[in-house]
């Protein structure tokens, strides 16, 4: 099946949209193939404000209307806890409201952007996914990550090659409560990383430091910036490290 075919099988939809590469896809090729659409915004303490302001500006350009579902996500019994099934009772808790949204605003299918190269397995998330009867289509047509780039490139949409981005929540180490302190530390790390002109790296919580993991390219650029780094992150952590594993690049 093709996206055309499918959205021709859907000609009304609501979608999960998180401002990144495979959400934004889907509703490209929605809004492309005739389809009546809507985005969904989640937003809660684990999502940076950088996605937000991507998300708004996509659904701009596309001329989709998006609506934003605020989610208190500390609140729900298993995600502050952050136990080993954390992901699984994040993404009941955020589909659930996105479906209850969706559903009062009279929509009967629920899309997200799971794609073809994403591991179903018994990931917590895709349980939670498939309890709540969410439709992928790019991994229903079988599109891999490889070709949802390729193919945003070709739209033009500029999440083309944009970092796969995990949620704020998995900065911190699992069986380590999260609060909102710790989450805003992170996001200010990153926020000034990425102002020093990295990308694709992670701000890691280890005790009272930051581990900062970058791609083999970035390595010799954080040494020279080593002073940069140092005032920007000081205010908020201890000690600032650099993990000599190397980041393999986001897919």
């Amino acid at each position: 099946m093709t996206l055309e075919e499918f959205f021709a099988q859907t000609p009304r939809a609501a979608v999960a949209f998180s401002g990144g590469t495979d959400s934004a896809f889907v509703l490209w090729a929605a809004k492309a193939y005739g389809c009546a659409v809507r985005a969904y915004y989640v937003r809660t303490a684990f999502q940076p404000a950088f996605e937000r302001e991507d998300a708004k500006r996509l659904t701009d350009a596309l001329g989709v209307p998006m609506t934003e579902v605020p989610v208190d996500i500390l609140a729900v019994p298993g995600a502050a806890e952050n136990g080993p099934d954390r992901c699984y009772h994040c993404k009941k808790a955020l589909f659930s409201a996105l479906w209850q949204r969706a559903r009062a605003d009279g929509y009967t299918v629920l899309l997200d952007g799971t794609n073809a190269s994403d591991d179903a397995g018994d990931r917590p998330g895709m349980r939670a996914l498939r309890e709540l009867a969410v439709r992928s289509p790019l991994r229903i047509c079988g599109l891999t990550k490889d070709a949802v780039r390729r193919r945003s490139r070709e739209a033009g949409l500029f999440t083309w090659d944009k970092p796969a981005y995990a949620c704020l929540a998995t900065r911190i180490p699992t069986g380590q409560a999260i609060v909102p302190g710790l989450l805003q530390k992170v996001e200010r790390a990153e926020a000034a990383l990425a102002a020093l002109g990295f990308s694709d790296f992670r701000v890691r919580i280890l005790g009272q430091a930051a581990r900062l993991e970058l791609t083999e390219e970035q390595m010799a650029r954080a040494v020279s910036l080593r002073g940069a780094i140092w005032e920007a992150l000081q205010p908020d952590f201890s000690d600032v490290l650099l993990d000599l594993r190397a980041r393999p690049a986001s897919t």
